[in-house]
């Protein structure tokens, strides 16, 4: 299976329960992330991630199915076509 460009677009709804979790996650996943920006958005007391991915479809949805079952974290991704 070839790897693809991609992005993940991750939003923490509660930093202190999630935080430790999702960075957990994206440390065993770090060979598949090119470039990683993350905002706290202190006003509304959530996080905001997003991250560029060069990655095969079965590794994304791994990745994004890991972290889309962590309570208060809500996660969409997308890969070139080709």
């Amino acid at each position: 299976m070839s790897k693809r460009v991609g992005f993940v677009g991750i939003i923490i709804e509660d930093r202190t329960k999630a935080a430790q979790k999702v960075n957990a996650l994206l440390s065993e996943y770090g060979d598949l992330i090119v470039a990683r920006v993350g905002l706290p958005y202190r006003e509304r007391k959530c996080s905001v991630i997003t991250l560029i991915v060069d990655t095969t479809t079965d590794e994304l949805g791994s990745l994004t199915g890991k972290l889309g079952a962590l309570e208060g974290v809500s996660v969409k991704s997308a890969l070139t076509k080709q």
